[in-house]
C-alpha cells in the first residue's frame, strides 16, 4: 500500500502544482520551460509506475471497505462510455470541447466514480477516490485562473467531433472487450 500511496502523492502531487502554486508553475515555466518539464516528467513517470507497480501488489492482498451491488458494475460501464471521446475531445477542439470546457478532467471524474462505485477494496478507495478528488480540485482551480492556458491539440474543426466520438466509443469497445483484461487482468464485463 506504501509504494501505491507514494506513486499518488509524486504523480497528483506534481500535477497538483497549478492548484496549489499556479504563479511558481508559471514562472518557472517562463524562465526553465525545458527543465521545468523534464522534472515534471520524469515525476509524473516515477510516480505513475510506482501508483501502477503498488496497487498491483495492493489488489494480492485486498483490503475490502464495501461490497458493491451487481448493479453498480451496469451503472460503472455506463459512466465508462464518454470517457475515451472527451480524452479525445481535449486534445481536438470542437463543440465537444466547447460543451465540456475541460474534457479531460470531466473524463477522469466519470472514469474515476465508474470504478469507485464497481470496485470497494482501499486500493480502489485510494486510487479511484484521489483521482476524483484532484481532478475536482483542478476543476475548481482552472474556473479560477486568470488566464486559461492553452493545450496542444488539433486546429479546431467541425470533424475533430466526429474522431473524438468514433474514435473514443472504439477505443472504450477495445477496453471492454479486450484491453482491461490484458492491461489490468479483470473483464469489466463480469
Amino acid at each position: 500500500m506504501t509504494l501505491l500511496i507514494l506513486g499518488l502523492v509524486l504523480f497528483l502531487g506534481v500535477h497538483s502544482v497549478s492548484i496549489v502554486a499556479p504563479g511558481w508553475r508559471d514562472a518557472q515555466v517562463a524562465q526553465h520551460e525545458r527543465a521545468f518539464k523534464g522534472v515534471y516528467a520524469i515525476v509524473s513517470i516515477i510516480g505513475f509506475a510506482l501508483l501502477i507497480y503498488g496497487y498491483g501488489l495492493a489488489r494480492q492482498a485486498p483490503v475490502l471497505i464495501y461490497s458493491p451491488p451487481v448493479a453498480l458494475r451496469h451503472l460503472a460501464l455506463l459512466l465508462m462510455v464518454p470517457v475515451f471521446p472527451l480524452l479525445f475531445a481535449a486534445y481536438m477542439p470542437g463543440r465537444i470541447q466547447s460543451a465540456a470546457k475541460h474534457p479531460m478532467l470531466l473524463a477522469v471524474k466519470f472514469w474515476a466514480t465508474a470504478h469507485l462505485l464497481a470496485n470497494g477494496t482501499l486500493a480502489d478507495v485510494l486510487l479511484f477516490g484521489g483521482f476524483l478528488v484532484w481532478a475536482v480540485a483542478d476543476r475548481i482551480s482552472v474556473k479560477r485562473r486568470a488566464v486559461p492556458r492553452k493545450l496542444p491539440g488539433a486546429p479546431p474543426s467541425a470533424m475533430n467531433d466526429v474522431i473524438a466520438l468514433v474514435g473514443g466509443l472504439v477505443v472504450y469497445v477495445v477496453f471492454l472487450f479486450w484491453a482491461h483484461v490484458w492491461l489490468i487482468g479483470v473483464s469489466p464485463r463480469g
